[in-house]
């Protein structure tokens, strides 16, 4: 099977973006890798798309007429509970819209201007790590105390109740509780949950950290299982 058949395998990607040449050149260059894609122009012919049929990822500009692109993420995750990565396209000026998306449940972000190439790149490694990780190597769910994680069925059990999380907390999470008491610092944790390290600020990861804090320590102000190490990084204390 040839690299663009593996992509294609996933489904379509969908582009909403407002700017015409954007969403003519995104798509043009994710064509030509063998993607399926969709476009949307505003956030309501977006939210309709993604009802309609809900795509393998979407590429979203956070400036859209009608819906704008942070309300279509928290649609995504409060409302419909989806977890379709989202890579959000912003403005450098947009730092606080930047971390804010990544806070409703954003999977990463690319900054305008930016590389076509680029992107697709992005696309790619978010879609690797979304569709690929611990179950399809057959690995075991891990126990710790009140903390379950299956990798084949990608279900959280907190103290008995499952939880939802997006496709990247879920193999941030993973990651983490697969080296118990390993120290990584954030660069590391790009490289190996992300895929990447270049052009992401680093507080992408200490988001998600703390995204995954709310959703599964008794106190995320005083967590027990995802601790800082500071001056270091990060890492899973099972107990």
């Amino acid at each position: 099977m040839t690299l663009n058949q593996t992509f294609s395998d996933y489904g379509d990607i969908l582009v909403v973006d407002d700017e015409a040449s954007v969403v003519e050149v995104v798509a043009l260059y994710l064509k030509r890798e063998g993607f399926t894609v969709r476009v949307a122009r505003d956030g309501r012919s977006a939210l309709s798309a993604i009802h309609e049929q809900l795509p393998a990822l979407v590429v979203l500009d956070l400036m859209l007429p009608e819906v704008d692109g942070l309300e279509i993420v928290r649609r995504l995750r409060d409302d419909a509970g989806s977890d379709v990565p989202v890579i959000m396209l912003t403005a450098r000026r947009q730092e606080t819209d930047r971390i804010y998306g990544l806070e409703l449940g954003a999977d990463d972000y690319v900054t305008k201007p930016f590389s076509p190439a680029e992107l697709v790149s992005r696309v790619k490694a978010v879609l690797r790590r979304t569709r690929g990780t611990g179950g399809e190597r057959g690995e075991r769910p891990l126990l710790y105390h009140d903390l379950s994680i299956d990798p084949k069925t990608r279900i959280v059990t907190v103290r008995g109740s499952s939880i939802d999380l997006t496709a990247t907390e879920f193999n941030l999470l993973w990651f983490m509780v697969s080296h118990p008491r390993q120290v990584f610092k954030r660069d590391q944790l790009l490289e190996n949950v992300w895929g990447f390290s270049e052009y992401v600020d680093p507080s992408t990861v200490t988001v998600h950290i703390r995204r995954l804090r709310e959703k599964i320590e008794i106190d995320p102000s005083n967590p027990s299982h995802l601790l800082t190490v500071w001056g270091v990084g990060y890492k899973f204390d099972p107990g």
